[in-house]
């Protein structure tokens, strides 16, 4: 569904066109094109060997968009989470549910990656919001399974991306299992173009309030996981916000993710959705990998001030 923004957004841009003379609409359509191929020829060069590069460079002002296997199914990881954070702020802010409702856990939930839910263990639940806080920030499992439980199972929070607009992202299990992906499972995969869509939808159009938006991009902007990854290779000067996922599991690839709004100075800001299937099995998470998402920030931020 168009929203009124959208339509009015649509409507300027029109209107700009169509008052712009022939010969400079042709200089614009040639630079877009260029642009666009070029952050295609840049993408399609991080791909090595058997390893598969999925980006969507999204420009929240124009819906523009740019990037390498767009359209192609990648494991989420736990770049889901931004997504399922996002759906439980909306449904508070239908009043639908409460965030400082408690949640309880024991020790038989905890995971290896519980550095939130494990530190609180002693208290035997946590609210909604502070875990909802821990699964964006943080990016704890636990907190996540927690979450996902309480709005029906990972079916129901497949329904409530598809009430966000998104008809492509798909949750189907539970934290570790969702990120043992093999390369025909669609299973816990998404699009670059659906997530960066996604995104946009979350950080700059009306599915959330204005307050619920602000409070997702300040757990974005403090998301303590990813400095080597999208937000390395931006310039430190523009305010940025990311969430990572993170595939490691014998019997598949390593799967490095990441997942960003960043406001460049004096524009809209631009959606960043990388997903990177390095082709390779390693017992940890390789540097190599990190640095080619840093290398997909760098890009795009050439491709936002181009």
């Amino acid at each position: 569904m168009v929203t009124r923004r959208e339509f009015l957004m649509t409507c300027a841009a029109t209107s700009t066109l169509l008052a712009v003379p022939a010969l400079g609409a042709t200089a614009a359509t040639t630079r877009t094109a260029s642009r666009r191929f070029d952050a295609a020829k840049r993408l399609q060069a991080l791909e090595v060997g058997h390893a598969r590069l999925g980006v969507c460079f999204l420009d929240t002002a124009t819906g523009e968009v740019s990037g390498n296997r767009m359209d192609e199914h990648f494991a989420m990881c736990s770049t889901f989470k931004l997504a399922l954070v996002a759906a439980y702020l909306r449904e508070a802010d239908h009043g639908r549910i409460d965030v400082n409702e408690i949640l309880s856990y024991s020790e038989t939930d905890l995971l290896p990656w519980a550095p939130v839910t494990r530190e609180n263990i002693a208290r035997g639940g946590m609210s909604i919001a502070a875990l909802a806080q821990a699964a964006q920030e943080v990016s704890d499992g636990v907190a996540a399974n927690l979450l996902v439980k309480r709005l029906g199972g990972p079916a129901a929070v497949t329904a409530k991306f598809r009430e966000m607009g998104d008809m492509v992202t798909r949750l189907d299990r539970y934290e570790p299992d969702l990120g043992l992906v093999l390369s025909a499972d669609l299973r816990d995969t998404t699009s670059p173009l659906a997530m960066a869509q996604l995104v946009r939808r979350i950080t700059t159009g009306d599915i959330l309030q204005r307050d619920s938006r602000e409070r997702l991009l300040h757990w974005m902007e403090n998301t303590k996981t990813g400095s080597l990854r999208l937000r390395a290779g931006l310039p430190a000067k523009w305010r940025s916000g990311n969430k990572t996922g993170t595939g490691r599991a014998e019997g598949t690839t390593n799967k490095c993710n990441d997942i960003a709004i960043t406001f460049p100075p004096n524009r809209s800001p631009i959606i960043i959705a990388a997903y990177f299937d390095s082709g390779e099995y390693t017992g940890q998470t390789e540097a190599r990998h990190q640095a080619v998402l840093a290398e997909v920030g760098r890009i795009a931020a050439d491709w936002a001030i181009s």
